[in-house]
């Protein structure tokens, strides 16, 4: 069925004087009037366009792209106040009206208000209401999920954070200790859902897996390179020293120097981090010294292709002196590792492979014919011969 207030590919019939006519199915035939026609369009084309009504209260078509359809919201601006409500700037030469008796508070010229579009049962008008509550059901069910990308548009605060208009049709919460940039009410930003509760509400996260560690690992480094390449952070630094300097709260500051350390971009100091020369990196790569921690020691590396990826790997014969020993212990003596809670964070994030497999036990017992893959490094772990063998 189509309606009033949204996009539609309509036909094209008989042109007329003031523009064509279009084949809006119930609605009959509207008008798409000339200044909005495109170029080379003919009878027998199809067209994009959006309905309304036109100042003559007749359904018309429009090029143009309002800031809102029907069945969403948008931060609009009072262009005019009158003795039937206030009339919003949308985007389209006519304006959308806010009756008195759908305005939360009265409003005023020139302000902008955040307010929901619906089709007025009365006389089937594009009307706005800045009634949000009367709009958004928080019993409502849904089927959004842990990590889905959504849209969000900032409409009120609260004790905990921010509260958000979910896709338009739900409410969703970010709190304080997520958000590290400035917010303002109607802003319109993309997120994720970060957890679905049990009673249906929702949290949202501003960035979210792979992409934002990647953010902030360059966010980090361009740090890095405006301060001379060091920064007195690490992973045991305070949060909100780590917010102050970065705009990034601490777990996510941890994943993105865990990210830098694994590449070779930074060293991890008891000073705080810094960034690494390529002479330093040519180093490292060349001789990688590992503290022999009573358990592990390497004693050979050997060049080796994984055929499904088609990277260069690093063979590694790591051997112990006892057994077993844990996962993460084994990342942190190989110098895979910055810290043994860094190593515990590559584990638990499903970086690690274990003979093949993804592994998450941090604490997992390793014994000897056992495969630890990470990124470009495979470890082959054997038991050390004893010399009497």
């Amino acid at each position: 069925m189509i309606t009033l207030g949204q996009y539609y590919s309509l036909p094209v019939g008989q042109r007329v004087d003031d523009g064509y006519m279009l084949d809006a199915g119930e609605l009959g035939e509207v008008l798409l009037p000339a200044r909005h026609v495109p170029e080379k369009l003919k009878t027998g084309d199809t067209v994009d366009v959006f309905l309304y009504l036109d100042t003559d209260e007749l359904p018309v078509a429009t090029t143009g792209k309002p800031k809102a359809c029907v069945g969403e919201f948008a931060y609009l601006k009072v262009a005019a106040t009158t003795d039937i409500g206030a009339f919003l700037d949308w985007g389209l030469e006519k304006d959308v009206l806010a009756p008195f008796a759908e305005q939360h508070r009265p409003m005023h010229g020139g302000r902008s208000y955040l307010v929901y579009l619906y089709l007025n049962k009365i006389d089937g008008r594009i009307t706005a209401t800045s009634k949000i509550d009367k709009v958004l059901d928080d019993d409502k069910s849904h089927d959004f999920e842990k990590g889905q990308p959504v849209d969000l548009i900032v409409a009120n605060t609260t004790d905990l954070g921010f509260k958000a208009i979910i896709n338009h049709s739900h409410w969703g919460v970010l709190y304080k200790s997520d958000v590290h940039q400035r917010l303002s009410f109607g802003q319109s930003i993309n997120g994720y859902i970060k957890h679905v509760r049990p009673d249906g509400k929702i949290d949202l996260i501003l960035q979210e897996g792979k992409g934002a560690r990647d953010k902030n690992a360059e966010s980090i480094v361009n740090y890095l390179n405006a301060k001379n390449g060091f920064a007195p952070v690490h992973d045991n630094s305070d949060p909100q020293t780590i917010v102050n300097l970065l705009g990034m709260s601490k777990g996510a500051f941890k994943k993105a120097i865990g990210k830098l350390y694994r590449e070779r971009i930074i060293s991890i100091e008891e000073e705080g981090i810094r960034l690494l020369q390529k002479d330093e990196v040519d180093s490292i790569n060349d001789d990688i010294v590992v503290p022999d921690k009573e358990s592990v020691k390497v004693t050979k590396k050997v060049p080796e292709k994984k055929p499904e990826e088609n990277i260069a790997q690093t063979l590694r014969v790591v051997e112990l002196s006892r057994e077993p020993i844990e996962l993460y212990k084994i990342l942190k003596f190989e110098g895979l590792a910055g810290s043994g809670g860094e190593a515990r964070n590559i584990v638990a994030d499903g970086h690690v492979l274990l003979n093949g497999k993804v592994e998450t036990q941090k604490r997992k017992k390793i014994m000897s014919g056992d495969v630890i893959e990470f990124g470009n490094e495979k470890l082959n772990i054997q038991l050390e011969k004893k010399n009497d063998q």
